[in-house]
């Protein structure tokens, strides 16, 4: 232990193997950082040091010691919808037959604060066994779902990116607000939960084909009228949509093109899909500081297409990495990543690894501008992380006794975890998930 830090200078130690980026591994090769029966110690839930364990430890910290084990800062998964839990694995359908068939009837049922509040507790806890500690969410048009999903966030202590959907326009009536009734119901929502705790709030219109002008308009000046908001919705996820919407928005250039003209591509903006863009439309959520959410299994699930991580970086646009859930297939990030290197596969591109897993811890923080506060182990930052179990499965052990480096035991961790590789998940420092408990 560091021999300056005195006995109350933490109150928590971690013992085990530890990993975590200071950069992108693609443009830094001192990005990632790995430690070898190290010690995590924590203040209040923050970030203390991060050492060689040599034994030294005052007897009244609390020790967690996971001394067989990797420890990650917790993944991020920057888009996925809530209320889309219990229609996970519905049956052949593309986007916009989905949305008809599956989404629009199970979101009506999210008007009842008692059923909404089921569904965001399981969500939450399913977050959190698949090591998932900060997601960006989209709940319903019901202000009832919103403040679901943020009292059960509160109450395990998760960061959590909500906000209520804005959707004045082809959708079944029972599932439409106004641009008037929305901007009233998300400033209440504002008020009530941004920044209160670990609460941040996002203007969420669903995307350009279910707002009017108007309601894009009220978007825009909530991002105006509050401080610190995020913008979260959907672009260029499915061709059929992307003709559609040049249908709706003749005088714009391109899909992304709406969001511009309507105030929506900027900092703390997340775009989940981006598939069918091109040079200009990634140019300018560069220039912005928008970000895009990749979403590999909705994606390969849903038969939209196949996300660019070279066209994405080349011009050095910000990305996280989503489940999309339910048209994502799974709450888990390593299966999330597993898709991921198949799509670049199929795209003809290289994903390691290495900035896979990136993408899913610092890559995903700074995606949510929440870099200064996560997405490692600096000194400081809040202790989000995730247990990890390299030997979870008959198979996983029998792979990792082959593997002969840290790049090769994440590459089949990747391949084959799943929420049974994650042992703990710790927010701010505390056990709030273990396996078998």
């Amino acid at each position: 232990m560091n021999s300056t830090l005195s006995a109350c200078d933490y109150d928590t130690a971690v013992r085990a193997d530890f990993l975590h980026f200071v950069d992108d591994p693609d443009r830094n090769d001192q990005a990632c950082q790995y430690l070898k029966d190290g010690l995590l110690l924590l203040k209040q839930g923050r970030v203390v040091s991060l050492e060689k364990y040599n034994g030294d430890l005052k007897d009244s910290a609390l020790l967690y010691n996971y001394s067989d084990k990797l420890i990650m800062p917790g993944f991020f998964d920057t888009h996925t919808h809530y209320p889309q839990t219990d229609i996970i694995a519905s049956y052949g359908a593309q986007l916009l037959e989905w949305l008809e068939k599956f989404t629009f009837p199970t979101e009506r049922l999210f008007c009842d604060r008692e059923f909404a509040d089921g569904v965001a507790d399981f969500f939450c806890d399913e977050l959190l066994r698949n090591g998932t500690t900060t997601s960006a969410v989209f709940a319903t048009i019901h202000p009832e779902s919103v403040d679901a999903i943020f009292s059960a966030a509160q109450k395990r202590d998760m960061r959590l990116i909500a906000g209520k959907v804005m959707m004045d326009r082809n959708a079944p009536d029972y599932l439409c607000d106004t641009a008037e009734s929305s901007y009233a119901q998300s400033a209440e929502l504002i008020e009530r939960w941004h920044q209160k705790g670990r609460s941040l709030y996002a203007v969420t219109p669903r995307f350009a084909p279910t707002s009017s002008e108007q309601q894009l308009e009220a978007a825009g000046q909530l991002l105006k009228d509050y401080s610190g908001l995020y913008l979260q919705s959907h672009v260029a996820e499915n061709h059929a949509e992307v003709a559609w919407v040049a249908k709706l928005f003749p005088d714009r250039r391109s899909y992304i093109d709406v969001y511009d003209h309507y105030g929506l591509l900027t900092e703390r903006a997340v775009y989940g899909h981006c598939i069918h863009l091109d040079e200009t439309d990634r140019q300018r959520m560069a220039e912005t500081g928008a970000a895009m959410a990749f979403c590999p299994t909705s994606n390969l699930f849903l038969g939209s297409g196949l996300f660019s991580i070279a066209d994405a970086q080349s011009q050095n646009v910000r990305v996280g990495v989503a489940t999309d859930v339910g048209g994502g297939t799974s709450f888990s990030m390593l299966q999330t990543l597993n898709e991921a290197y198949k799509v670049s596969q199929m795209a003809g591109q290289t994903l390691t690894a290495m900035k896979a897993f990136y993408l899913a811890t610092l890559g995903g923080a700074k995606s949510l501008y929440l870099d200064d506060k996560l997405g490692n182990f600096a000194v400081g930052k809040e202790a989000d992380f995730v247990v990890l179990d390299l030997q979870a499965t008959p198979i996983m052990k029998r792979r990792m006794a082959k593997a002969d480096s840290i790049t090769d035991q994440l590459f089949a961790l990747m391949m084959l975890g799943d929420d049974r590789a994650v042992f703990a998940t710790h927010i701010m420092g505390q056990c709030q998930h273990s396996r078998g408990s």
